[in-house]
């Protein structure tokens, strides 16, 4: 059991390692990157500490402790597909609003071109 242990804890860290250097060469949004540290630490707390999923499984009501971590994973996973969309939303919605300004733009440049005198505007 306590080789799991060792495992579970030093892949959480090396995760949490891995999502800080990602950060650092600006490949990770660091508003995400901040909830996949997160994540890491809850794997390397849960790898360091393997009762506590047991006692928390307990006091909520589960008989099979597993069954306590894949509800939480999947709903951590859901919220976090969840975010993703609203984000994409937003910038959905943004460039959306761009383009229209940058035709509106287009069509004021355009009827400048055509009321002004040659030479004027180019």
């Amino acid at each position: 059991m306590a080789s799991l242990q060792v495992t579970t804890t030093l892949l959480g860290v090396s995760l949490a390692l891995l999502i800080l250097y990602l950060i650092r060469r600006d490949h990770l949004y660091l508003m995400h990157g901040l909830f996949w540290v997160a994540v890491a630490a809850s794997v390397a707390g849960l790898g360091a500490w393997p009762g506590l999923i047991d006692k928390l499984a307990g006091l909520t009501g589960f008989s099979y402790p597993p069954a306590l971590l894949l509800l939480l994973a999947n709903m951590v996973l859901l919220l976090k597909a969840l975010h993703a969309d609203m984000l994409n939303t937003r910038i959905e919605r943004d460039v959306r609003r761009l383009n229209q300004r940058l035709a509106l733009l287009e069509a004021d440049l355009e009827s400048l071109r055509q009321t002004s005198p040659p030479g004027v505007i180019s």
